[in-house]
């Protein structure tokens, strides 16, 4: 080895010690007749100084070095009389008696530093310099430590690890397919798996049991803080099981997780269906860090036609927006009845952004001095505002704000400005962490454009039992045995128990469009399988970038990828995607229009 010891090692119980360190110069001050210079490696900084008792040439040979210079530097350990005790290292330094340049460095295009001035697409472009900074490479460390703990705690549970493959079959469910043409079969094409879905399947047929893996999933779908073209998911199946079980199981994995890597012991996680969740939250995901649930007032507010109402100016009055509602919601921002006009209006605009599509917002202050004051008030008497306030549970100083439209679309718009109300009023804690488990989700949504059913999740989800009558008639009722897992407002993780019979498997495929043709050219190895004794099984896939990023206090999983893509889906650092040589095009028997 070049070194004796790391940069982040050496303490008071070293006095003495010669040592010989390797790293890079984070910094030097150069004081005259005396130079500080802090050498740093993955471990952490140390500092060495050059003194009197330095040869000339070593001090002279210190002054040369820049940032990111590669040194190697030997001397004797001693006690610092300007200690840093924020640094383990901080009450020590080396006195430096050899000095060498293993490499040099240009002028780096940004501090490495953990607050740095470089931009985000700088530091993409430049990765491999931004990974030496500290909150970058503690990420890749936490997310290290998160693979582990998952791997210990299956293996504790007879799970086992296989892996699957990257190369497969074209499937038209779900996001796009990254494909990759095969030289050897000309015209006909691979597909990098979105996740292994099926494999895992074939797995528990195959009577393993109990699989997981820790693998690469790829879709090509737009991206976003949360997204990449190539993501990380912990795949699990287990054989034999009710959903109870793979509840428990997958809850003790994020508990452990919890304790073992943050420190933290976690409460029971609770549950609760999906339509509770779109009924309180409008959301499948709600951040349950803080309350503000909905309430709705459908009921409570009476139309003009039962209780006709004078304008101020005289006449009967009727509210339109709130008439032809299907649905009036909205939520109670506590101890907000001070908000500014220019703060409701600031509300107002954020949730008619094109993303969000609200018309407008009402509002109902309840004043400290116990008055009620409406966006409507002209349109309804002080005993109506009075019995909406009772609705929402206000209390004097409490801000109730209300959307009205179609109930899936108004529900939508409520979340955003909910999450934007928890955001503003500094309720979603980054280390507080609030998991819960939604159960019951729908098996089938209907899609407009192609005016047909998709499953919610897979088509490999089996529905429940008790509602597979309703597949016939109804089939936008029928619950699956799907559940997700939520942290803060986020899905880290879903699964179901899969349909194992061959003949429930082709009726699924009937109602999402399939001839019994296409599923048997899609998925005939599948439907084969069945017919070998398929156990009943089920299992859970969490996505874990976005765990390590919860984990982490980050926003955006980018940050916990060693080597991310952009929005655009681009490594501007090797500049890929790119064209490939016509030589190549010509094997694989392809041309480009492009």
């Amino acid at each position: 080895m070049l070194r004796t010891n790391t940069c982040g090692e050496l303490t008071l119980n070293d006095l003495g010690k010669m040592v010989t360190l390797c790293g890079w110069v984070q910094k030097s001050r150069d004081l005259g007749g005396t130079t500080f210079m802090d050498v740093r490696d993955r471990y952490g900084i140390t500092q060495l100084v050059f003194n009197d008792e330095t040869t000339a040439e070593i001090k002279e040979l210190a002054r040369t070095l820049g940032r990111e210079f590669v040194i190697k530097a030997t001397g004797k350990v001693i006690e610092r009389s300007n200690k840093n005790l924020k640094i383990p290292t901080g009450e020590i330094e080396i006195a430096v008696a050899e000095l060498e340049i293993l490499n040099q460095s240009k002028i780096p295009p940004f501090l490495i530093e953990d607050e740095t001035d470089g931009g985000e697409e700088l530091r993409a472009k430049y990765r491999y310099l931004d990974l030496r900074r500290n909150p970058i490479r503690n990420n890749l460390i936490l997310r290290h430590k998160m693979a582990q703990e998952i791997r210990k705690y299956l293996d504790g549970l007879d799970f086992i690890e296989v892996e699957t493959p990257v190369l497969i079959k074209s499937t038209p469910e779900g996001a796009r397919d990254f494909v990759v043409p095969s030289r050897m079969n000309p015209g006909e094409f691979y597909a990098l798996p979105q996740s292994p879905q099926t494999f895992k399947q074939l797995l528990m047929v195959s009577g393993f049991d109990r699989y997981f893996q820790i693998v690469k999933c790829f879709r090509d779908e737009d991206l976003r803080a949360d997204r990449q073209p190539e993501f990380t998911q912990i795949d699990c199946e287990m054989s034999f099981i009710t959903q109870e079980d793979i509840l428990n199981v997958f809850e003790g994995l994020v508990r452990t997780l919890f304790k073992n890597v943050k420190g933290i012991n976690l409460i029971e996680v609770p549950r609760m269906t999906y339509a509770e969740a779109m009924r309180l939250y409008g959301s499948d995901k709600p951040d349950t860090r803080f309350g503000m649930q909905f309430v709705e007032l459908k009921n409570t507010i009476k139309s003009a036609s039962e209780a006709p109402l004078l304008w101020r100016g005289g006449g009967e009055a009727t509210f339109p927006v709130f008439e032809q509602a299907e649905l009036i919601v909205g939520i109670n921002a506590k101890n907000c009845a001070s908000y500014t006009r220019k703060q409701l209006d600031e509300l107002t605009d954020y949730i008619k952004r094109p993303q969000i599509g609200a018309t407008g917002l009402i509002y109902l202050r309840y004043n400290l001095d116990g008055t009620l004051k409406s966006s409507v008030d002209k349109f309804y008497s002080e005993e109506d505002l009075k019995n909406w306030a009772t609705a929402f549970e206000a209390e004097p100083g409490d801000l109730m704000l209300l959307l009205a439209g179609k109930k899936e679309k108004t529900r939508k718009q409520l979340n955003e400005l909910r999450l934007e109300m928890g955001t503003r009023l500094g309720l979603r804690d980054k280390n507080t962490f609030s998991p819960l488990w939604v159960l019951d989700f729908p098996l089938l949504e209907w899609d407009e454009e192609t005016e047909r059913y998709h499953a919610m999740h897979h088509p490999f989800t089996s529905p429940k039992p008790e509602d597979l009558t309703l597949l016939e008639t109804n089939p936008g009722e029928v619950r699956a045995n799907a559940y997700d897992l939520v942290i803060n407002g986020t899905e880290v993780g879903g699964g179901s128990i899969r349909i194992h019979d061959k003949s429930l498997q082709a009726l699924m495929f009937k109602h999402l469009g399939f001839s019994a043709e296409e599923a048997q050219k899609q998925f005939g190895f599948l439907l084969d399988a069945f017919e070998f004794g398929a156990p009943p099984h089920g299992g859970l896939a969490f996505g874990f970038d976005r765990l390590c990023s919860i984990f982490a206090g980050l926003d955006s999983i980018r940050d916990v990828i060693a080597f991310p893509k952009n929005n655009s889906g681009r490594d501007v650092m090797i500049d890929s995607p790119s064209t490939i040589d016509q030589k190549q095009l010509n094997e694989l028997k392809i041309k480009t229009t492009a």
